[in-house]
C-alpha cells in the first residue's frame, strides 16, 4: 500500500486548497475515486459541491464535463447522438458530455426519469449504447452527482436503481465561522481553483485503484459486512434494505480506506466508518418510519451499535 497512501494524501491536500475545512468529506470523495465508484453529494446550494468535482478533475489532469440537468433535457443530451454524414453516406456518433473521465451531474433530480435512466448503463457498465452500438467510456470514469435535499418543487426523486449505483453519499455542510472567513480571504483576489495545479495523473490513479483491489479482506470482516447489510433488510423501520451491491460497496470502500491508511488489510473499523455513507441512501423507509421522521442514517447507526464487532486476526 506504499503507493496508495501518498497518492491519496497528495490528492486530498491539493483539493483542500479549494475546499476549506471539509477534510472528512474530501477523503470520502477520494475513497469513492479509489474504489472506482460514483459519488452522490446531497446538500444545500453554495457549500462547494461543484468545486469539489472540479478540484478532483484538475488535480488529476482528467477530462471534465458538467451536465446541468433540467426538466426538458433528453437522454441524447447526455449520451450523444448518431448524425448522418452526407459526404460519407454513413451515420457518425457525436459523443455527449458523458464521455469524460470525471462527470459532474449537477442537480440530477431536476431531470425526468427518462433522462436520469441514461446514466444507468454508463455508471454500471462503463459504456453507452446509441442506436444499438456500444461506445466504451474513458478510464478512469467517475460520476459526481449533486442534488438539493431542501427544494423539491420541479424535481424528480431518484429511483432506487439509480441511487443503488452510487458507491457513497456525502453531505458537505456549512463550515465554522473561522473556516468561512478563510474562504473569504482565499477568494479575495481570485478563486483558488484557477491556480490549482495537477498533482497526479490518470495513470497513477489507475495504478492506485488496482492496488486497492489487492487489499486483503479477512473472512470475519466479510461476514461482518454481509451481516450488517442483511440487518438493514430485516429492520422494522425499513421497507426495503440494502441490496448485495451494498455489500460490494462496503467491501470495496473498506479496501480503499485501508489503502489510504497505509494498511494492506481491512479492519472492522474501516467498515464502521463508511457504513452510513455506503448504506443509508440505499434504504427505503416504511410509511410508519417516515411518519415518525426516522432517518435512514439513524437506522444504520443503530445497527452498527447493536451488532457485535468481530475480533481476532484480520491480516493475511
Amino acid at each position: 500500500m506504499s503507493q496508495v497512501q501518498p497518492f491519496a494524501q497528495t490528492l486530498v491536500a491539493n483539493v483542500e486548497r479549494v475546499i476549506v475545512g471539509k477534510r472528512a468529506a474530501v477523503e470520502v470523495a477520494v475513497i469513492a475515486l479509489l474504489a472506482e465508484g460514483h459519488l452522490l453529494i446531497e446538500d444545500v446550494p453554495g457549500v462547494g459541491k461543484t468545486m469539489l468535482a472540479r478540484s478532483l478533475a484538475r488535480s488529476l489532469g482528467c477530462s471534465f464535463s458538467r451536465l446541468q440537468f433540467i426538466p426538458d433535457m433528453l437522454p441524447s443530451d447526455v449520451t450523444g447522438v448518431s448524425i448522418f454524414n452526407q459526404a460519407s453516406r454513413q451515420f457518425e456518433f457525436r459523443p455527449g458530455p458523458i464521455m469524460a473521465q470525471i462527470v459532474l451531474a449537477d442537480e440530477i433530480n431536476r431531470a425526468t426519469p427518462k433522462t436520469q435512466a441514461a446514466l444507468l448503463e454508463a455508471m454500471e457498465e462503463r459504456q453507452v449504447t446509441v442506436d444499438g452500438v456500444s461506445h466504451p467510456l474513458p478510464q478512469p470514469f467517475m460520476v459526481l452527482a449533486t442534488q438539493n435535499p431542501i427544494e423539491h418543487e420541479g424535481t424528480f426523486p431518484l429511483p432506487e436503481s439509480q441511487l443503488d449505483r452510487f458507491l457513497l453519499r456525502l453531505r458537505l455542510g456549512y463550515g465554522t465561522v473561522e473556516e468561512e472567513m478563510e474562504v473569504l480571504s482565499r477568494q479575495q483576489l481570485g478563486h483558488p481553483l484557477q491556480s490549482l495545479t495537477q498533482v497526479a495523473s490518470a495513470e497513477a490513479l489507475r495504478a492506485a485503484q488496482e492496488a486497492v483491489r489487492n487489499v486483503f479482506v479477512s473472512t470475519p470482516v466479510k461476514r461482518y459486512i454481509v451481516e450488517l447489510v442483511n440487518r438493514t433488510r430485516n429492520h422494522p423501520s425499513a421497507q426495503l434494505g440494502a441490496s448485495p451491491r451494498g455489500s460490494l460497496t462496503l467491501h470495496r470502500a473498506g479496501q480503499a480506506l485501508a489503502g489510504m491508511a497505509g494498511r494492506d488489510h481491512v479492519l472492522p473499523d474501516d467498515v464502521k466508518a463508511l457504513a452510513v455513507s455506503a448504506l443509508a441512501h440505499r434504504l427505503i423507509l416504511s410509511p410508519t418510519a417516515r411518519l415518525h421522521n426516522v432517518s435512514a442514517e439513524s437506522i444504520v447507526a443503530e445497527i452498527l451499535k447493536e451488532h457485535p464487532v468481530p475480533t481476532g486476526e484480520f491480516k493475511a
